[in-house]
């Protein structure tokens, strides 16, 4: 069985107190989950957010890594600084930092294997855009993405996978349950065949487009979503709480 897994996405979002306040909205309301819950919060915020979760079922994950360990990359976080604040979980490739940072396969590949290296676990993101969706390119798209951003792997239950189509993320459009399962289930058969013997079948797929509140039930109950990487709603406490307690 592999274990559901909730992780909230900031973004650019919350100072420090923010930050610190809404852990404290968080932290009563999700103390009964039965799923990994995970926040991934700007730079800034991870000694505050380390200090706050305390005691919590919650973990702490950052949004971004570098691959190398030291260096002239100026604004840049290596992974053994994240290790050494406590940091758990990783996002590598976002849809944001492709479209406005330049990440490409190869980057997010060199990201993910540094992240793997220093024991973070890292959640890579993968999907198309509403154009290579509507075109009928989507399993072309995430074939090409699977290839490219997982070379080097040697064990698959190491890291999380986020399936997000870019056209759902903060457009408050989302796929049905349906095509978000269907899309999944591709992905994990194309990475069986594509890395065989690599423990692939105990690897976690989130769903990764505008889950909330009132849809995470539904998609969680598709048998191929492991999760669910959610960007505004868990800037609310409420509605990350519900999202995370979506079996209760």
């Amino acid at each position: 069985m592999r274990k559901p897994i909730i992780a909230g996405n900031w973004k650019m979002n919350n100072t420090a107190r923010e930050a610190e306040a809404l852990i404290a909205a968080v932290k009563p309301l999700v103390k009964q989950a039965k799923c990994d819950v995970v926040v991934c919060v700007p730079a800034i915020d991870i000694p505050a957010v380390k200090k706050a979760i305390r005691g919590s079922k919650i973990r702490l994950g950052a949004q971004n890594v570098h691959f190398a360990e030291k260096g002239a990359y100026t604004g840049e976080i290596s992974a053994p600084m994240l290790k050494e604040y406590g940091v758990q979980y990783v996002i590598v490739g976002h849809s944001e930092r492709r479209q406005y940072f330049g990440e490409t396969d190869e980057t997010v590949n060199k990201r993910t294997l540094a992240a793997l290296n220093a024991g973070l676990i890292p959640i890579v993101c993968i999907g198309e855009s509403l154009e290579e969706r509507e075109s009928g390119r989507t399993e072309e798209v995430l074939a090409r993405q699977i290839e490219k951003d997982f070379v080097g792997i040697e064990d698959f239950s190491k890291i999380v996978v986020a399936y997000e189509p870019i056209w759902a993320i903060g457009t408050g459009k989302t796929a049905t349950a349906a095509q978000a399962n269907e899309t999944i289930g591709f992905i994990r058969k194309k990475m069986k065949k594509i890395y065989a013997g690599k423990n692939v079948g105990r690897m976690r797929i989130q769903y990764g487009g505008s889950m909330n509140a009132k849809n995470a039930k539904e998609l969680m109950a598709m048998p191929e979503i492991d999760g669910g990487l959610i960007g505004g709603a868990s800037l609310k406490a409420p509605d990350f709480a519900a999202i995370v307690n979506f079996d209760q």
